[in-house]
């Protein structure tokens, strides 16, 4: 029914004026429930869907369901929560005895004279060379400070540009020396353990 009053709206329309733009029918947008015309009919589409049938719940047995769930949960306020145990903050009792303490090993005097002068020879030479990385970086500040300026007075916008920070400077990756080279045939074990670890059941 609806598809033939479409048709006969738009034989009517089409016979009238094509130059008035109140009266111009697009032939394109003639059967789309998106764009309809103004004088056309607007339809929505079928959904040929059911809507769902909800199941006749007896109330006696929804209310005792609901008192079984309610002696539930009194049930279990009742009982205390059982707290798990961390092992890792428990010292074993083995560890605990006062009995089990190492003797340090007596050096002799010489051995002792050699070592306190040679921490004072380290000490003095990790100074020395503290003081020559703060000369450095002192010296490269102000020669760093010297250059901004000159550039300022050359030219404003390479200043500008210069105080700008370097988008590609970071991430930093460096990898120096290692104590060891790395062994080339060396093959990693596969990690075999054997789980200990505690299950506890609440």
């Amino acid at each position: 029914m609806s598809t033939l009053v479409s048709r006969t709206v738009t034989k009517l329309l089409s016979r009238q004026c094509t130059t008035c733009p109140l009266t111009r029918f697009d032939a394109h947008l003639r059967y789309s429930h998106w764009f309809p015309s103004v004088m056309a009919l607007k339809t929505s589409p079928p959904l040929r869907a059911e809507p769902t049938k909800k199941k006749k719940v007896d109330p006696k047995r929804e209310q005792q369901r609901k008192e079984r769930l309610r002696k539930k949960i009194k049930r279990l306020e009742k009982v205390p929560p059982e707290l798990i145990p961390i092992d890792d903050f428990i010292t074993p009792v083995r560890y605990r005895d006062e009995t089990r303490v190492r003797t340090p090993p007596q050096l002799p005097f010489e051995e002792r004279e050699r070592r306190a002068l040679l921490l004072k020879e380290w000490s003095r030479y990790k100074q020395s060379q503290h003081e020559a990385e703060m000369e450095a970086i002192t010296q490269a500040l102000e020669a760093q400070r010297e250059a901004l300026e000159e550039l300022k007075l050359e030219s404003e916008e390479l200043y500008c540009a210069a105080l700008k920070p370097d988008p590609l400077l970071l991430p930093l990756h460096q990898q120096g020396p290692s104590y060891t080279p790395p062994k080339h045939s060396y093959e990693p074990p596969e990690g075999k353990y054997n789980d200990i670890t505690k299950v506890h059941v609440q």
